[in-house]
């Protein structure tokens, strides 16, 4: 009998054990990369350059958070990085510094609200066209968000004439470059949306029915759920998530640039899947894909100090992408 009970906790161990380590693979996963560069290199284990590593991902975390909720419902957007752009454009040309709005239009200094509110506009737009398009003419995700994709940068380069726009005023600035209490101010952007996200999806009928539908579409269509209507809610707030991001990132640069964002969709995408989204849909979390894009933000950051070559990142991202996924299917067989 002692023998039996000791094989039977030895079991549950193991199990426990196995929960465990699938659990939670991403964060040991970063810590062991967070510890290797700081082996390699001892820069970057120093409080600034932390600190400018969760900087530098919050754009990425807040496009990875909207791609989560599309991926969980069976979806995708790759649409973030163009409408990023034009929300970038479209804000920083409301933002600029009084001397240089007064030389051309005479009164036309704005408050700071009217800038954050166009920037965010413009990505709740964009977002809802893109679940209109999917929701209401069955249009695949791929195909609507990369038509967006396509609209929203050449819209972007028509709005600012393919120049960056600049001179933009201090406290629009002071949205990407400031800090609160010693933390730069995108960090707090991104936490405060994160937990918006985590709640929404985790405690609200709305996130429910989109893991619902992530799981069994059709199921979802028999119990009730507005399947249409959820959808449109989904691309929505990723539209809001990518005008948000524009307002961090051109206020970090002091510029609104109709080239901002190209690639950032691919790395939006990686973060999710690294962070366990599953594209078979009905998976997800928050926080992983907030770990997925520490994990990318390390690896740069880490590559840079160690003097990798920009193109030897690319070949790594990429094969961290596919790993992942083949992780992924292996985990659902």
């Amino acid at each position: 009998m002692a023998t039996t009970k000791t094989g039977e906790t030895g079991l549950i161990n193991k199990y426990w054990i196995k929960i465990i380590f699938q659990k939670y693979a991403i964060v040991l996963i970063l810590l062991a990369m967070i510890l290797l560069v700081s082996i390699l290199s001892p820069a970057f284990f120093q409080v600034r350059n932390l600190l400018n590593v969760v900087r530098q991902i919050s754009v990425i975390g807040l496009l990875g958070m909207g791609v989560t909720l599309a991926i969980i419902a069976l979806g995708i957007d790759l649409s973030s990085g163009s409408v990023l752009a034009l929300a970038a454009v479209v804000a920083a040309s409301l933002a600029q510094r009084p001397d240089w709005a007064e030389a051309k239009f005479p009164g036309l200094v704005l408050p700071l609200i009217v800038p954050i509110l166009a920037g965010l506009i413009i990505g709740l737009i964009c977002g809802w066209i893109n679940g209109f398009l999917i929701a209401q003419f069955k249009i695949p995700p791929f195909i609507a968000t990369l038509g967006m994709m396509t609209v929203a940068r050449g819209f972007a380069l028509l709005y600012s004439d393919g120049r960056p726009i600049s001179s933009l005023t201090d406290s629009y600035n002071f949205i990407g470059q400031g800090e609160v209490l010693g933390f730069p101010i995108p960090i707090l952007i991104l936490l405060f949306m994160a937990l918006v996200t985590h709640v929404m999806l985790n405690y609200t009928r709305f996130g429910r029915y989109v893991y619902a539908i992530g799981g069994n579409e059709q199921a979802a269509r028999v119990s009730g759920i507005n399947i249409d209507k959820v959808k449109i809610g989904i691309y929505t707030y990723a539209g809001l998530l990518s005008g948000l991001a524009g307002i961090v990132l051109s206020s970090r640069i002091s510029s609104g640039q109709p080239g901002l964002g190209q690639g950032y969709e691919l790395d939006a995408i990686a973060s999710a899947v690294i962070g366990g989204t599953s594209f078979a849909g009905g998976v997800g979390t928050v926080w992983g894909t907030l770990v997925g894009a520490l994990i990318i933000g390390v690896l740069n950051n880490g590559l840079d100090l160690l003097n990798v070559s920009a193109y030897w990142q690319q070949i790594v991202k990429g094969a961290i992408i596919v790993v992942a996924i083949i992780i992924d299917e292996r985990k659902n067989r």
